[in-house]
């Protein structure tokens, strides 16, 4: 399996690595956020700008992320606008999202941006080679807070992510039954053994908090932690959550 290593950080090698979101909605709040971070245990910071309250205005998006770059110059970043459809704040059409992610990837001043994967296809590839001609990994992303999918439908959703150039597939689902995490991790499991790169799966909400937890025995390479607020359903204090990891890590 190809590792995917972004700054002091390398997927697909030891324990998964805790991505923590920032969620501020303004300036000011956000340093106050990046601040906070630069005290916490964490691998990677991703800046969820769908909670971001200028992030209709490329320029403003740009001098917000010119401020946490400043007070993390060495903590990876992830940019995320979450579309609405997968459980994020803001509605905003497809064109704006695509120049949104490629203006911000041309920058350089972050090392990771997602795309989501249900978009159309063309515009996706776009997104990839302008990120990959800055040095910008890929996290293809698809989110299911209704339900979990088939495990044959997890497996060709990562598997197809893979195949348009992800460097780091990943998928959410929302588990309604023990059963469906189990359906999670085994598709994980499937696809980690065949995949030629680092994956990211989680079951989310309470039930499926032993997926953010088990993901080095099941093959997942990042967990989400909370420090502030939590941007999804299950996420665990990044403390408790290195803790976990740490301990499951050493009898691995």
């Amino acid at each position: 399996m190809n590792k995917v290593v972004v700054k002091n950080v390398t997927f697909g090698e030891g324990a998964p690595k805790i991505c923590v979101p920032m969620v501020g909605k303004t300036v000011a709040a956000l340093k106050e956020e990046a601040e906070m971070l630069k005290t916490i245990d964490l691998d990677v910071v991703e800046w969820r700008v769908d909670f971001f309250e200028g992030v209709k205005d490329l320029a403003k998006v740009e001098v917000a992320l010119d401020e946490i770059r400043a007070i993390l110059p060495e903590t990876p970043i992830l940019f995320t606008f979450r579309s609405a459809k997968e459980g994020g704040e803001l509605a905003v059409s497809d064109a704006f999202y695509f120049e949104l992610n490629e203006t911000i990837a041309a920058t350089k001043k972050v090392d990771l941006v997602d795309v989501e994967l249900f978009n159309e296809e063309a515009d996706v590839l776009k997104l990839i080679e302008t990120a990959h001609k800055n040095d910008v990994k890929v996290v293809m992303s698809n989110h299911d807070f209704d339900k979990t999918p088939a495990k044959e439908e997890i497996i060709s959703r990562l598997t197809r992510m893979e195949a348009l150039g992800a460097d780091l597939p990943k998928i959410a689902v929302m588990p309604k039954s023990a059963a469906d995490v189990l359906t999670l991790l085994s598709a994980t499991n499937e696809v980690f053994e065949k995949a030629n790169q680092p994956i990211i799966t989680m079951s989310m909400a309470g039930t499926g908090v032993i997926s953010r937890l088990a993901g080095e025995v099941f093959g997942s390479a990042m967990t989400f932690g909370a420090a502030k607020k939590a941007s999804a359903p299950g996420q665990i204090d990044v403390n408790e959550l290195r803790h976990v990891l740490d301990l499951l890590h050493k009898q691995f």
